[in-house]
């Protein structure tokens, strides 16, 4: 009889604090809210990560840039997804063996890892396929909020961002992270007061909070949470074949356990953004929506512009 009273008294408790999470928990004062961001600066109507990119995206209307960052050899924070020269440029080089100034430009004809056979192909314009330094793009969008994906596990590089967010005032208007906790935890460590994303490691423990009844109960010093949609992965390019039956199994539980309106209710009541990436179909962005997503991170600027001033005015 009494466990039967521990257990019901902790179910219910669980429950009203999943529904009103500021009962037990301060909710997070995160001093942007952005429904629209642009997926290294929107990679499908733009050179990815350049200043071209960043300027053709804030002039369409996001709210938020999305990018990430590598160590030069000679210490400068350049913005870039890959480490490896060779998918960007065609130099098998990596970005820390190189100083700066001999980076070499972008390719003319760019693929868009997250829209199949797609390129993105632009001018010929040297200043256009230009790498940038972060510096370049706190100064040119200074109230421009920003999403920055540390992407190696590089003391320096973390120190490095660090003190430039801090030197540009940028930590109430930047969330930084990556995918790999150790990396994350050693960003929080270094700035506690930029905001934090939730690391894989971290989404799968939210997963088992979510489902054990914990999850009010646990405080989340993370602000921001950046999923995929499963359904994209099945027809992203990648090293796995889509058509592995183990694969679509492994997506449809991700989707099954992951995508619940319920979870993203409440971290939205205890102040944490959710966003999903990397959607470039209209279908994915009511999706998104409809599931109760903060916002939507897209290679496609101006389609995800369209859609929202659709999706506003009905």
């Amino acid at each position: 009889m009494l466990l039967y009273t521990v257990v019901g008294g902790y179910m219910l408790t669980s429950m009203i604090l999943f529904k009103y999470p500021t009962l037990l928990h301060k909710k997070k004062q995160v001093k942007f809210l952005c429904q629209h961001i642009s997926h290294r600066g929107g990679a499908g109507e733009g050179y990815e990560n350049t200043m071209y990119a960043f300027k053709r995206a804030v002039a369409v209307g996001t709210e938020m840039l999305e990018l990430d960052c590598h160590l030069t050899k000679d210490g400068e924070v350049v913005v870039s997804h890959d480490h490896n020269l060779f998918r960007s440029t065609g130099a098998n080089k990596n970005i820390s063996e190189l100083n700066y100034k001999d980076l070499p430009l972008l390719k003319p004809c760019l693929p868009i890892d997250f829209d199949p056979d797609a390129e993105y192909i632009g001018t010929e314009k040297e200043e256009d396929r230009k790498f940038a330094l972060l510096k370049e793009v706190f100064e040119a969008f200074p109230n421009i909020p920003m999403n920055i994906d540390i992407k190696v596990n590089d003391d320096q590089l973390i120190t490095k961002v660090s003190n430039l967010v801090k030197e540009y005032n940028r930590e109430d208007y930047t969330v930084w992270g990556n995918f790999n906790d150790e990396i994350t935890q050693k960003c929080y460590k270094t700035n506690p007061n930029i905001n934090l994303l939730f690391s894989m490691r971290r989404v799968t423990l939210l997963i088992v909070f979510l489902y054990t009844g914990l999850l009010p109960f646990i405080p989340l010093k993370e602000t921001h949470l950046e999923i995929f949609l499963p359904s994209i992965y099945l027809r992203r390019k990648c090293p796995i074949p889509t058509y592995l039956p183990l694969e679509k199994i492994i997506i449809h539980t991700i989707s099954a356990l992951l995508m619940r309106p319920c979870l993203f209710n409440h971290l939205r009541a205890r102040g944490i953004h959710v966003y999903f990436w990397v959607l470039n179909r209209e279908e994915e962005f009511q999706k998104a929506f409809d599931l109760g997503a903060s916002g939507v991170m897209t290679d496609y600027p101006t389609k995800l512009k369209l859609f929202l001033t659709k999706y506003s005015d009905e």
